[in-house]
């Protein structure tokens, strides 16, 4: 896909981070913006500063939880009525949880594989037929996360969640190249990214599931720590349309995760259990079952092993 002015982009998420990024970049380019995100307030801020930035992109904007089959398919409907058309889809929606594994409750598991998982399932169902039919060119960009390639302590909920969507897009693209498709499919694995994805993680509304457990409080807080110093949305949105220009299937932000890469498939070869990437810089830390977990420069010792129940 190399022409976007005047074609129609579907961002979920687009209320923060790298969803509202993306949606103000498309809108930029010229395209026509769809949006959907679950924090109305959010999503109405995104759509005013699109207006402020690029008063002539024509914009819908709709509440929806991309979790629920229901909502996601009411607002592909709403697009394709108001436009007949999609040309780039960006199922971006995300939410963060970790903690041990084994210590998660069945909301908490339910809860982030309904969003990092089925809402991209769900968008891929709603959207992706009828931009087949269109039988134009056109691009899909699933966000993952280079926590989709590299697993990591004390985030099991949200690994497992982000190496599903790289599955599930790692799918579609041979499925797409396959059928006979002029669409092509990306994965963003961004590193960390300046959101608020921790600060809505420590801060969840009751209903997404119970309170923070001690190991998922301190794992959340060590990621609050760390955004700062991630890129700003508005340059990753770049880097993704560039990726989509070059039809790159795997989309990093970091440029050290391409090594990270190499690395670990060497020491999968060897049976080994993979070191812990860093996200943010070149630095590669000790194996948590030696004791602590890398943080950059600082060793951070993990907290106790506990089991809770009810």
């Amino acid at each position: 896909m190399q022409e976007f002015r005047g074609k129609v982009a579907v961002v979920t998420g687009a209320g923060s981070g790298i969803g509202r990024g993306l949606a103000l970049r498309w809108a930029a380019e010229g395209m026509r913006v769809a949006m959907i995100d679950i924090d109305d307030a959010a999503l109405q801020e995104t759509a005013g500063l699109m207006a402020a930035a690029s008063p002539d992109a024509p914009q819908l904007a709709r509440r929806g939880d991309v979790s629920h089959a229901f909502d996601v398919e009411a607002f592909a409907d709403d697009v394709f009525d108001l436009w007949g058309q999609v040309d780039l889809l960006c199922n971006n929606a995300g939410v963060f949880l970790g903690g041990y594994l084994w210590d998660r409750h069945v909301e908490d598991l339910e809860h982030i594989l309904g969003v990092n998982l089925w809402g991209i399932l769900h968008g891929i169902r709603a959207f992706v037929p009828r931009m087949i039919a269109q039988d134009t060119e056109g691009h899909i960009v699933n966000t993952a996360s280079v926590s989709g390639i590299f697993g990591s302590p004390l985030a099991g909920p949200y690994n497992i969640s982000k190496f599903a969507a790289f599955a599930a897009t790692e799918t579609l693209a041979g499925d797409l190249v396959l059928s006979g498709s002029k669409l092509r499919a990306s994965v963003l694995c961004p590193g960390i990214v300046s959101t608020n994805i921790a600060t809505r993680a420590l801060h969840r509304p009751e209903e997404t599931g119970r309170p923070l457990t001690d190991d998922q409080r301190f794992v959340t807080e060590m990621l609050i720590d760390l955004v700062p110093t991630g890129l700003d949305p508005a340059e990753v949105a770049g880097i993704v349309l560039d990726g989509v220009r070059a039809e790159d299937f795997l989309i990093l932000t970091h440029g050290h995760h391409a090594e990270s890469i190499t690395s670990r498939a060497a020491e999968l070869t060897t049976r080994a259990l993979p070191s812990v990437v860093a996200y943010t810089c070149p630095v590669r830390g000790p194996s948590p079952l030696q004791g602590g977990v890398a943080g950059g420069n600082t060793r951070i010792v993990a907290p106790p092993i506990a089991v809770h129940r009810g």
